[in-house]
């Protein structure tokens, strides 16, 4: 082997005819970019939904409904997955570390426990809301409540 021999791995390159490389390429002049216009200068690029100065698909369509900016979106926890939990990894205390661990909520989500199953043991729940079931459910069985 020696450097006549070099060559780049099988379908590595991806060249096609190289353009602007005067008129004898045949790829000259105006480099196929066409004669005036923003798309034929250096630097264009084109925003997001531009048209070519049609009205914008998201601009023709009317708008409906209200979004509200304040709105806490709170992610549902059922008390028989907490039981399950619990039961799996022998657990007294439910808090969010646990709940993230398990994988069935992210770091910065709010946690509402709901009242959906049976408790059977006795369990300290850490969340950010509670259903009034969940609590009447979790308290009849001496377990304890706490708001984050």
């Amino acid at each position: 082997m020696d450097l006549s021999n070099l060559k780049p791995a099988e379908n590595s390159v991806k060249r096609s005819k190289r353009v602007g490389r005067g008129q004898g390429s045949g790829k000259g002049g105006t480099s196929t970019r066409g004669h005036k216009g923003a798309k034929q200068r250096s630097g264009y690029k084109k925003k997001i939904g531009f048209e070519g100065g049609q009205m914008p698909l998201q601009r023709r369509l009317p708008k409906f409904g209200f979004t509200n900016i304040t709105r806490k979106d709170y992610k549902g926890i059922n008390i028989e997955t907490l039981e399950k939990l619990a039961d799996k990894k022998g657990l007294t205390t439910i808090d969010m570390d646990v709940l993230v661990d398990a994988g069935l909520v992210k770091k910065n989500s709010l946690v509402k426990i709901l009242g959906n199953g049976k408790l059977t043991r006795k369990l300290e729940v850490k969340a950010h809301a509670f259903s009034k079931s969940a609590i009447e459910a979790i308290e009849s069985v001496k377990g304890t409540v706490v708001k984050l």
